[in-house]
């Protein structure tokens, strides 16, 4: 599905992640952790396209889409959750899908789907997105990517602020995700990265030092890579 094969990324002069190479098969969850600072919004950014690779190659569905714009990388089913709860403000939370379901063309159909995976959402379409708590907001973002239909997901710490109740829900809705997408996260929490994800990479100063087979017994790997 998705390949991130040997990246070197970065802002200016500046080199952040050097020489990486990921991969998300069809119907995963992949989880790459690590400290802050570590590359790991760098990757997610050139991966969706706004950051473009000084080397290396991004591949999705085996075409290089290295030099593809990110509403190029939309068009063929990428979607994009970053950092930080977006979402419009003084919109309600049912104006705000409203907006993607209309560029997207997805309509009320696309709407009710994306609200199926977070129930909670129901009950608020009314209220502006700036009034919502973080989890809403999250559950929020991440509902106006599904609205797109995507085939891939990427999502950049999704718990980050959350209630653990959310953080909860949220996991158990991207482990059922994977019956339909990939999904691509970055995650700080280890324990919610080895719930959700099937493998994991750890990334420190931009270099991938651990990877394989999440699941429970690898949390002693994962925890002595990120030396925690």
């Amino acid at each position: 599905m998705l390949e991130l094969r040997d990246l070197y990324v970065g802002y200016g002069r500046t080199t952040v992640v050097h020489g990486v190479s990921v991969e998300v098969p069809a119907g995963a969850v992949v989880a790459v952790m690590g400290h802050n600072g570590a590359g790991k919004t760098t990757l997610l950014r050139a991966a969706a396209g706004l950051l473009r690779p000084t080397a290396g190659a991004v591949l999705f569905d085996g075409a290089d889409v290295t030099r593809l714009r990110p509403h190029e990388r939309v068009k063929r089913g990428l979607a994009y959750v970053p950092q930080g709860q977006q979402s419009f403000p003084q919109l309600t939370v049912d104006e705000n899908l409203r907006l993607v379901a209309d560029a997207a063309k997805t309509g009320k159909r696309g709407i009710a789907d994306a609200v199926d995976r977070f129930p909670a959402l129901a009950q608020v379409m009314g209220r502006r997105a700036g009034l919502l708590s973080g989890g809403q907001r999250q559950q929020l973002a991440i509902a106006r990517a599904l609205i797109t239909r995507p085939r891939l997901l990427i999502l950049d710490e999704p718990t980050e602020g959350i209630q653990p109740t959310v953080v909860a829900e949220i996991e158990r809705t991207i482990t059922t995700l994977a019956e339909d997408l990939a999904v691509l996260l970055v995650e700080q929490h280890v324990g919610f990265a080895i719930g959700a994800a099937g493998r994991y990479y750890v990334l420190e100063a931009g270099r991938v030092t651990a990877s394989g087979s999440a699941g429970a017994e690898a949390a002693g790997d994962i925890r002595a890579a990120m030396a925690i």
